[in-house]
C-alpha cells in the first residue's frame, strides 16, 4: 500500500535575518513560540522543539515509516539529525546577538535500533565547553522509560560578526 506525506514550512531566510538580530537564547524561544518560521528540515523529518535553555536544547520525535532506512529500522541520518539540531542549538543558546556557529566534527554512536514501535525519543544537547573559537557539545537520544539510543559529541565552530 502506497503512503504519502505533505509538507508546508515558510521561507528559511526570514527566520535566518532574524538570527542575527537576536541573541542565540532569545531567537530559539521565539522559534519555539511561533513568532518566528520553524527551518524546514523540522517539518520534513517530523521534529519537535520540546525546550530550550542556557547550554541545555530537546527536542523530540515519533518514530514513523518515512524515517525508515532499508532494512526496516529509523536511518542513522535521521538519528544524527536530531543529535545534531540538538547539540548546535544547545550552543547557539549562549551566543550573543550576531554571532553564529558551524559544526567542525561529528561524532555519533548508534546503541539500539530505532522503529516505529520505540516510541517518542527525545534528543538533549548540551554544551560541554565554549570558548572564543570553537566548543564542545554532547547529545544523549532516550525513550521515555530512560533508555539510551545514540550518543553524539561536536566540536563546533564559533563564527564571530564581522
Amino acid at each position: 500500500m502506497e503512503r504519502s506525506k505533505t509538507i508546508h514550512w515558510q521561507d528559511p531566510a526570514e527566520g535566518a535575518t532574524k538570527a542575527k538580530q537576536k541573541s542565540g537564547l532569545d531567537y530559539l524561544q521565539a522559534m519555539n513560540n511561533g513568532e518566528i518560521p520553524l527551518p524546514p528540515l523540522l517539518h520534513t523529518l517530523d521534529f519537535s522543539v520540546e525546550s530550550m535553555t542556557p547550554g541545555v536544547a530537546v527536542f523530540s520525535f515519533m518514530p514513523q515509516e518515512f524515517h525508515y532506512n532499508p532494512i526496516g529500522s529509523v536511518h542513522g541520518g535521521v538519528i544524527t539529525a536530531i543529535l545534531d539540531s540538538a547539540m548546535g542549538c544547545s550552543l547557539h543558546t549562549q551566543l550573543p546577538a550576531g554571532t553564529g556557529y558551524t559544526t567542525l566534527e561529528l561524532k555519533v554512536n548508534f546503541l539500539k535500533a530505532v522503529t516505529i514501535k520505540t516510541g517518542r525519543l527525545r534528543g538533549t544537547g548540551k554544551v560541554i565547553f565554549s570558548g572564543g573559537r570553537t566548543a564542545l557539545t554532547e547529545a544523549q537520544l532516550i525513550d521515555d522509560n530512560g533508555m539510551l539510543y545514540a550518543h553524539a559529541v561536536s566540536t563546533c565552530l564559533i563564527l564571530q560578526p564581522k
